[in-house]
């Protein structure tokens, strides 16, 4: 299936624009060019409640923001993605906003500390530190744990480190186009990983991994490809969203398929005209919207039949 043609068009106004490809970027950089594509999605919905905390961690308070809609039920932690390198709570503002009116529930976004200042595990350990504050303060409400890319990465260590470690419970894990395997030289990597309609591409990802783990050996690990975990078995109900041109396809579907082989309750969505975490462009490529609410939509469900059962 083609591109979407919202897709394409975004794609052609970077190429437009005359930008440079992430790769040939410093950190910096790369992290101040985020700033227009922040500007593109513009704002998210209104929602009850948003404010900026701080969350202590092992390591100090990180910065992290609160979306809470009237009457949330249920607790989000959003992990967003970008590499581990870039972006940050202003990135996936408008994101959040809309899982939180769509889901009705409470999402805090956890701005974590990143690479290459602070590489593996230092963000994976603010999230895990995160998880288990907000896991505290939420008492018996559900808690969810979600993010795109990079922040699936962590979404899912998290979640086996939380099964690993006795808690906290997880109701629901959201994986988007996740990184869930740091091998790049499976079929989408030499399918979907150079040339034109790509958002990320696989020079892109051996950038981000060069920065966050350096050392190849050091990178098989679950908690840096939790693809590679032994067992995933009593592991929480996952949504999967994968993307067809996407370097991270593979890997994505790789994990859910596992994950049901576990025995987890699996929701597995392929997007065939689709680029890697379409799911974060909300206002700019309708899809992005529509997986958004979907999710959001079934998040409400699932915490409305876990009050019924409470």
């Amino acid at each position: 299936m083609a591109l979407h043609p919202q897709a394409k068009a975004f794609l052609a106004g970077v190429e437009a624009s005359g930008a440079p490809p992430l790769h040939e970027l410093t950190p910096d950089e790369a992290r101040a060019a985020t700033g227009m594509i922040t500007e593109l999605i513009g704002a998210g919905p209104e929602v009850a409640t948003v404010g900026d905390f701080t969350i202590a961690t092992t390591a100090g308070d990180v910065a992290a923001r609160r979306y809470v809609p009237e009457e949330a039920a249920a607790t989000i932690l959003w992990i967003h993605g970008g590499g581990w390198v870039i972006c940050d709570l202003e990135t996936h503002d408008a994101v959040c906003r809309l899982l939180a009116a769509s889901s009705g529930c409470r999402v805090i976004a956890v701005d974590y500390r990143r690479a290459p200042e602070h590489p593996f595990p230092a963000p994976l350990e603010d999230c895990w530190d995160a998880l288990q504050t907000v896991a505290a303060e939420g008492g018996k409400a559900p808690l969810i744990i979600a993010g795109d890319s990079a922040g699936g990465n962590m979404s899912a260590a998290c979640a086996l480190r939380a099964r690993g470690r006795e808690g906290p419970e997880l109701a629901l894990q959201v994986l988007v186009c996740p990184v869930v395997d740091h091998d790049m030289t499976n079929a989408s990597y030499r399918e979907r990983g150079s040339g034109p309609d790509l958002f990320l591409t696989a020079k892109d990802m051996e950038w981000f991994w060069n920065y966050y783990i350096p050392d190849p050996a050091a990178r098989s690990v679950p908690d840096a490809s939790p693809l590679r975990a032994e067992d995933l078995a009593t592991l929480p109900p996952a949504i999967v969203i994968t993307a067809e041109y996407d370097p991270l396809r593979d890997e994505g579907i790789a994990y859910a398929r596992r994950l049901e082989a576990a025995g987890v309750p699996v929701t597995h969505r392929h997007h065939e005209d689709m680029f890697h975490d379409f799911f974060s462009f909300v206002n700019l490529i309708e899809t992005g919207n529509e997986a958004v609410e979907r999710v959001g939509g079934e998040i409400r469900e699932l915490v409305a039949t876990l009050s019924a059962a409470a």
